[in-house]
């Protein structure tokens, strides 16, 4: 299966299939879910504890810690979600999925819309039961079940560096000035018409 996947620079397009070397491996994706749960926790941790420090100040009765429980899972619930959605959507990578330099497409290779990252974050949660399952195609170059219900592909995504792009773009302008030609002084055209002395004989121009 090909797909076409445009570049993180917006430059030329990426072309890729499943059955050559662009085949994100299991390891690559394990490595990027660590990451993207990390961080997932450690913003989840530190509203929790901002929440604990509130709640310390203005306790809450006894009989509305249930409740308060069940909206805090909700919350952590949709904040999972809205993590993984909006960063598919907009940019088709995770933190995560940034520091691996993998992105994430549709099967043509076009960007990922809200919908289908809704449908792909579902079917990721799917696939852990039972005992990762799901993602046991990865392990024979073929889909799992998360990019098999939202149709979906992942792909490497290479990309440059800041420090390289900032030489890139010092290099490029050093060779442009470079080429650059020297302006080249232009000298006014002496006059042909010759000068007349008061005698009315020509005079010689030095």
């Amino acid at each position: 299966m090909s797909s076409v996947a445009e570049s993180p620079e917006g430059g030329e397009p990426v072309h890729a299939t499943l059955d050559e070397d662009v085949h994100v491996g299991l390891f690559t994706r394990a490595v990027s879910w660590v990451f993207d749960a990390l961080l997932i926790n450690l913003v989840a941790i530190i509203t929790g504890l901002g929440a604990e420090l509130v709640l310390s100040i203005f306790p809450l009765a006894k009989n509305a810690q249930p409740a308060l429980k069940a909206i805090a899972g909700v919350v952590y619930v949709l904040w999972c979600a809205a993590y993984f959605v909006v960063f598919w959507s907009i940019t088709g990578q995770t933190p995560g999925a940034r520091v691996m330099q993998i992105r994430l497409v549709t099967a043509k290779g076009q960007r990922v819309k809200p919908a289908r990252a809704v449908v792909r974050w579902v079917g990721m949660n799917l696939a852990m039961l039972p005992l990762f399952a799901g993602y046991l195609p990865i392990l024979f170059r073929r889909r799992g079940f998360p990019d098999w219900l939202a149709h979906t592909l992942v792909l490497d995504a290479p990309q440059i560096s800041l420090v390289g792009a900032r030489r890139a773009t010092m290099r490029a302008a050093r060779d442009s000035s470079q080429e650059r030609p020297s302006p080249i002084s232009r000298r006014e055209p002496e006059s042909s018409t010759p000068s007349v002395s008061i005698d009315g004989s020509p005079a010689l121009r030095p």
